[in-house]
């Protein structure tokens, strides 16, 4: 049987990542540091994914077993070391911290012999993830090894979406997730060619895709959570029951939506297609999503190339409409959880500081007309 190791035995290691890759005849190697997972695991012959839907459909995941990397790190370096591919659902800030096992577990490979090409993809709901992973996991290899990994150990960006909401469950390994699901990997660097997944998708140019998620499914579920706060609602689907947010949310998407048939060449039928498809799936009444979870640390996704401030910068630089864009950034500059760590100091730079002053600081834009735009629509809401 073929082996996979996978860092990540949280609930979208196990409900998207180990669903597919036990659905493409994988015995999975689950690595965490949680004891009850691994345990779990380990105790376990199968556990259920369920598909939330009105379907209510189940399927059985099955040929797994555990890894503590805390307390067994040499069991991780040998499980590397006869890996078939290696993926991590673990988190950006994770990254590090297993870049030295994944090397160690290179080197045994290289020490054996082992010329088997091997693909380590990071599926992180990030730019660029495994190019990260690969230049960390470099820091503790010397040149030969390094050598070794350009000729049979490739680091393929990926692109992942699939709504796996925060949940509890008696069954710890239980798992509820949205049908949707998208893995896509930039096929031009890939070692193992002839090692393709059925359900992922394999293209020679990653980065529309990655864009195309990020302005579509990551500035929409942003969108509809703060414009939800903001007129009071606690979850996803309680908030898209009001025309309001539903058409903030619409509109964005044909904002970002235009932005991204005029940049990348996407068919606007197939993209207006997909932007539909993404109301649903937040329409989901079946997946009931903290409005708190989706719109958490705020200063992030007000970032320069974030999910907002990069569509609105670019859309303004091609002459296309973002007045939605704009609207939502200022719900985003209101937004006041007393849980969230930038929120509150969000609200204090508001509060120590001029309100032009904060858009820059926070944005990076130095266009002093895009500053003075958002900071109209800001005080429009005071």
């Amino acid at each position: 049987m073929k082996q996979a190791v996978h860092f990540g035995a949280g609930n979208i290691g196990r409900g998207f990542i180990g669903e597919i890759l036990h659905k493409n005849g994988f015995h999975i190697t689950f690595v965490d540091i949680n004891d009850e997972l691994i345990d779990a695991l380990n105790e376990r012959d199968h556990y259920t994914v369920a598909f939330a839907d009105e379907k209510m459909d189940k399927t059985q995941i099955t040929d797994f077993s555990g890894i503590n990397n805390g307390k067994n790190p040499d069991a991780v370096i040998e499980a590397v070391k006869n890996a078939d591919i290696v993926t991590t659902a673990i988190g950006p800030n994770v990254l590090p911290f297993i870049a030295e096992l994944i090397a160690k577990g290179l080197q045994a490979r290289q020490a054996a012999n082992n010329t088997n090409a091997l693909d380590v993809i990071a599926c992180e709901n990030m730019i660029g993830g495994s190019d990260y992973l690969y230049q960390e996991v470099i820091k503790h290899l010397d040149n030969d090894t390094i050598d070794y990994l350009a000729q049979y150990v490739g680091f393929p960006n990926a692109a992942v979406d699939r709504i796996v909401p925060i949940q509890s469950h008696e069954d710890p390994l239980y798992v509820s997730v949205e049908p949707f699901s998208e893995w896509v990997v930039d096929e031009t660097h890939m070692k193992a060619t002839d090692l393709k997944l059925s359900d992922v998708l394999y293209v020679d140019d990653l980065e529309p895709y990655i864009e195309r998620k990020l302005f579509s499914v990551n500035t929409g579920h942003a969108t509809t959570a703060y414009t939800g706060r903001y007129y009071g609602y606690e979850t996803i689907d309680q908030a898209l029951e009001d025309d309001r947010i539903l058409n903030q949310l619409k509109g964005v998407l044909q904002e970002t939506g235009a932005l991204l048939v005029d940049k990348w060449g996407f068919d606007p039928d197939q993209h207006q297609d997909y932007a539909n498809k993404i109301v649903q799936r937040f329409q989901n009444k079946y997946i009931s999503d903290a409005i708190t979870r989706v719109a958490r640390t705020p200063i992030r996704k007000l970032g320069y190339n974030e999910r907002f401030i990069g569509p609105l910068r670019e859309c303004q630089e091609r002459g296309l409409n973002y007045d939605r864009l704009k609207e939502t950034v200022a719900m985003i500059f209101k937004y006041d959880d007393p849980n969230d760590a930038q929120s509150q100091e969000l609200q204090e730079k508001l509060t120590d500081s001029d309100l032009d002053s904060v858009i820059k600081e926070v944005t990076g834009l130095t266009d002093t007309q895009l500053i003075a735009e958002i900071s109209q629509e800001i005080e429009k809401l005071a």
